[in-house]
């Protein structure tokens, strides 16, 4: 698949923002549609992984099964962003399974393909060392906010980030969320967030319409 379309979708990625527009071509010329109903895995936990796939339409949710198999919401993800690329540089299993939340179309990228683009195209090589520095400087924030912010700012951090929804009155309005769901993702307790929440609502920072969430936006 090519196409001005594609190539867009491509730019918005921060793995391919800085790459050259004849390897974006390049890229997008290997590119593969494919569609998932509500509720279809794209990516499963544990199996093997040799594509990454860029979210075109719809939503998807990040999920992994806990010690005692429950399933943990580690993020929700809208349109231009990409999951199972680390498949792309290495074989080993999926760290992750991803769910679709609504009826999706993703573009898919193999790793053969995506590796032999990789030896012709410096460019990409540099795109994707600095996106690699990038999480690891991610994953090493995240870490320290669970370490020493408080709960409560966790929780006003993650439901600002969800919020995408206009909701009127200066407020946005988050997808569905559950206390244990916003428990998980954040790394405490559901009873802990239940008590949070509260305290938002109390200052007036949060409002709720059913299981959805309005903050100011």
């Amino acid at each position: 698949m090519i196409g001005t379309d594609a190539i867009e979708t491509l730019r918005g990625i921060p793995l391919f923002s800085d790459v050259a527009e004849g390897d974006l071509e390049q890229i997008a010329s290997h590119l593969i549609e494919r569609k998932y109903p509500k509720a279809m895995t794209i990516v499963e936990e544990g199996l093997p992984g040799d594509y990454m796939y860029i979210l075109r339409e719809g939503r998807v949710k990040v999920t992994k099964l806990s010690e005692d198999g429950r399933e943990k919401i580690l993020d929700m993800l809208d349109v231009g962003s990409f999951v199972g690329d680390m498949a792309l540089l290495d074989r080993a299993p999926r760290s992750a399974s991803v769910k679709a939340l609504t009826p999706v179309t993703v573009l898919a990228l193999s790793r053969n393909d995506f590796m032999g683009l990789l030896r012709k195209s410096p460019d990409l090589a540099l795109s994707v060392i600095q996106e690699l520095t990038r999480r690891l400087r991610t994953v090493n924030d995240q870490a320290s906010a669970l370490s020493f912010q408080r709960v409560k700012e966790r929780t006003k951090g993650l439901l600002e980030r969800l919020a995408t929804e206009e909701a009127g009155q200066g407020r946005l309005r988050t997808p569905a969320l559950t206390h244990q769901q916003i428990a998980d993702m954040i790394g405490t307790s559901r009873e802990t967030v239940t008590r949070v929440v509260k305290d938002l609502k109390g200052e007036d920072w949060l409002h709720q319409e059913g299981k959805r969430y309005l903050v100011p936006g």
